[in-house]
């Protein structure tokens, strides 16, 4: 049963801007502390992206910041991570997870994935 519906991938030139989006059933959205971006390059380790509360309180690590922008809608049920001023090294498979807590446990819930491609 999937839960977690990733868009917005796709092969972009440098420079360019891609937005991602999660969405989630509102079940699993509702008992969700927060929604989080991840990233796997090839032959690199899963690499936390960015993250978001409900509340809105975002974080984000410092190769993307000032270019990436995460954000939620709750009405929605999605999570949206906004890329702009893409590199070559930001390739990668970039995966949602919806948290259950202030940190991560085996209950949390991952999207598929979905491919970024950033050419020079």
């Amino acid at each position: 049963q999937v839960q977690l519906v990733e868009s917005g991938g796709g092969l972009v030139q440098a420079g360019g801007s891609l937005r991602l989006s999660c969405a989630a059933s509102g079940t699993i959205f509702s008992i969700s502390y927060m929604g989080c971006w991840y990233r796997q390059a090839p032959g690199k380790q899963r690499e936390l992206v960015a993250t978001i509360t409900r509340g809105g309180s975002s974080n984000y690590v410092d190769s993307v910041k000032g270019r990436f922008t995460i954000s939620i809608d709750n009405a929605k049920n999605t999570v949206y991570l906004q890329m702009n001023s893409l590199l070559p090294e930001d390739t990668a498979v970039y995966y949602c997870k919806l948290q259950r807590g202030s940190v991560p446990t085996s209950g949390d819930y991952w999207g598929q994935g979905t491919q970024v491609t950033v050419s020079s």
